[in-house]
């Protein structure tokens, strides 16, 4: 159990692992995640379930190289363990037929938003898909979403693929191309998270954002993860992590996500050094 079968660098910096987890696969569900931990001393940290297969009893996990964990699980080789993986963890998607929906995902928010556009898909909606980044080479999932939406448009902020800007701009064009949309899911960093929220609020189109602050046990214990949503506090690993985008504090969850960023990259970059540094001999 937790042996990686496959591993994939789809993206600079970002790596998708297929995961041998035989109960996992089986309980998961669009919307849940997983805490790991690569080694006895290293720290807790969540990643969202971005597809499992029953059968073959497995999970996919997909993630960006952003600190010192996610470096360590980045070395990690087709054979290897991960040390804990525990979950499903949150609350799962709220799959119903809306009718034709919008999945908006930027960066690598594309990855937990697959498995909610691809349930939406199989409960009889007929799906929108949006995917950005900043160039090119940095769109992932584009033919996975492709094999199960009705239609997917792609933005990049350099105008190397797809339309040039963001995800908000293909989101502009849809509203003005009178498009009918009965729910929207958006996913990716708070700054376009927060700019989706603002563009659909104004058309009056239900929201729903997922978010990823600060966690540590994933239980609601530690109280890492909390976030304002509708001027209450609220735990993100137990009753997110979606929420209404339209009630989010997004001012207070960037203060938050900011709070270790300085140590992180340090970290990062340490961890790059050492995992680099050729090996010397006595």
């Amino acid at each position: 159990m937790n042996e990686i079968l496959k591993k994939e660098v789809i993206a600079p910096d970002v790596v998708r692992l297929v995961v041998a987890h035989r109960k996992l696969a089986c309980k998961a569900q669009p919307g849940h995640f997983v805490i790991l931990r690569v080694s006895e001393d290293g720290e807790r940290f969540p990643l969202t379930i971005a597809d499992s297969n029953t059968p073959q009893g497995t999970i996919t996990l997909i993630f960006q190289v952003v600190g010192k964990s996610t470096a360590l699980l980045a070395e990690l080789a087709e054979g290897d363990t991960i040390l804990d993986v525990v979950g499903p963890l949150g609350r799962a998607t709220e799959i119903q037929r809306y009718g034709r929906v919008l999945c908006a995902g930027g960066g690598i928010g594309a990855a937990p938003l697959y498995p909610i556009a691809k349930a939406l898909k199989e409960a009889g909606n007929q799906v929108v898909a949006v995917i950005g980044a900043r160039s090119k080479n940095l769109v992932i999932l584009e033919s996975a979403f492709r094999a199960i939406a009705d239609e997917v448009r792609v933005a990049t902020d350099d105008g190397t693929y797809g339309r040039r800007g963001f995800v908000t701009d293909v989101i502009a064009d849809l509203f003005a191309e009178g498009r009918t949309l009965a729910r929207c899911w958006a996913i990716g960093p708070v700054p376009m998270m927060r700019a989706v929220c603002d563009l659909t609020r104004a058309a009056g189109l239900p929201t729903t954002v997922s978010l990823n602050p600060i966690m540590v046990d994933g239980t609601g214990m530690c109280g890492g993860c909390r976030v304002i949503v509708g001027g209450e506090v609220k735990f993100a690993c137990v009753d997110g992590p979606e929420f209404d985008g339209h009630q989010v504090d997004f001012d207070s969850l960037a203060r938050r996500l900011a709070t270790y960023h300085d140590s992180e990259q340090r970290d990062h970059e340490a961890c790059r050094i050492a995992l680099t540094r050729p090996e010397t001999k006595d």
